[in-house]
């Protein structure tokens, strides 16, 4: 009797450590399923949680480059082309937005999380500091706190901000002003929006902006589970 209680009490805590190992496990991914009806953001009160910006908002144009081989590392990395951020940043980002629509134009995306993971991948592709964030620092990125953004007009056609997306040159940088009179416009109107909505700018690359205190949160990996 004592034996069978034994084999029973043991199956029990076995099947209890596999449930806390599914959860677990299941935590480390994020739900790429899209909502049919947008959320409101302004209900999320884990301002550290990751969440999928599309469920939040319509008025952003997605080019998720790392989800295609049109980029500088010439290979698709990212299984899907999503936009998790964590919730604060989402708030701080959908603001910014607004203030651009109501001037006629809307933020476009090229970047946005990018888990631990990936960024190995990226860097075993580029092991350069000078293009790639090196995993065992970690960028925003991985923090869920920077973007890589462009803007486009009311008909969808993209700003002329004077280089490609991921140009690791000169002019990419925000200090260069050999740049025509629409370019030096279009990258000053970028910046002074995101800095007023309490993002801050990356000198070297014009398209890229971080969410102010981003760095002190932790590096993370978790993954997202795209749709079939």
């Amino acid at each position: 009797m004592k034996k069978g209680i034994i084999t029973f009490t043991s199956f029990l805590l076995i099947s209890f450590a596999s449930f806390l190992l599914l959860v677990s496990c299941k935590s480390n991914y994020l739900n790429s399923n899209k909502s049919p009806v947008l959320l409101d953001i302004t209900k999320e009160k884990d301002s550290s949680a990751f969440v999928n910006l599309r469920n939040y908002s319509s008025d952003f144009v997605f080019d998720m480059k790392y989800a295609t081989a049109d980029n500088f590392l010439n290979k698709k990395v990212y299984p899907c082309d999503e936009c998790f951020l964590r919730v604060k940043t989402v708030k701080a980002l959908l603001e910014a937005n607004k203030s651009f629509i109501e001037k006629g134009f809307k933020i476009k995306l090229y970047d946005c999380y990018r888990p631990r993971a990936i960024q190995k991948k990226m860097w075993k592709i580029v092991p350069d500091a000078n293009f790639v964030a090196n995993p065992k620092i970690g960028s925003i990125h991985n923090r869920g706190g920077a973007v890589d953004i462009s803007l486009v007009d009311s008909v969808g056609n993209e700003l002329n901000m004077g280089t490609k997306f991921d140009f690791f040159g000169k002019e990419a940088s925000h200090n260069f002003l050999e740049l025509s009179e629409e370019i030096l416009k279009n990258r000053k109107l970028l910046k002074d929006i995101m800095l007023q909505h309490n993002f801050k700018s990356f000198d070297t690359e014009w398209w890229h902006y971080n969410l102010n205190g981003s760095n002190k949160d932790e590096v993370s990996n978790q993954k997202w589970r795209c749709l079939d």
